[in-house]
């Protein structure tokens, strides 16, 4: 194994443990459950992005790191609006629990939790690029998180 897959490998593996740490704190702080209809509606739409992801992408996506599996690049399902719907299904669920009444500590751990996603997404781009070469194109075609904006 080379010497900088090892340090990718080591810091993707931290960033999700970062992220599982996030919504622990989330959750013990009771930021983690959205208490109105409208941000219930958006961890709901979250939850089923998440499921409609797995579903498309199969076990294949179930590792800790942020590598590449083998399979092909996947462009359908979500995988045609969004780059990283896994991520995205995290950051709308985490950000819609705390919103309504934030604390300094529900702030930190979703802020913490949208930093370490991004390094798993510069990571996992950065494999998906060595990869497969049409990755290029497709990133530039699909947003990251979310739908024609970022």
């Amino acid at each position: 194994m080379k010497a900088g897959t090892t340090l990718t490998n080591l810091l993707s593996g931290l960033a999700f443990g970062v992220v599982g740490l996030a919504l622990i704190i989330l959750l013990f702080q009771h930021h983690l459950f959205a208490s109105n209809v409208a941000l219930m509606v958006v961890q709901a739409g979250a939850v089923l992005l998440m499921v409609w992801a797995r579903v498309t992408l199969g076990l294949r996506s179930f590792h800790a790191t942020a590598s590449t599996t083998k399979g092909g690049l996947v462009r359908s399902g979500p995988y045609r609006f969004v780059r990283h719907p896994i991520y995205a299904a995290i950051l709308y669920f985490a950000w819609a629990g705390q919103i309504r009444s934030p604390t300094l500590a529900s702030i930190g751990a979703a802020a913490a939790l949208t930093v370490a996603l991004g390094i798993r997404i510069v990571l996992e781009e950065r494999s998906l690029k060595a990869t497969y070469p049409e990755y290029e194109a497709y990133s530039k075609e699909v947003r990251r998180v979310l739908p024609f904006i970022v």
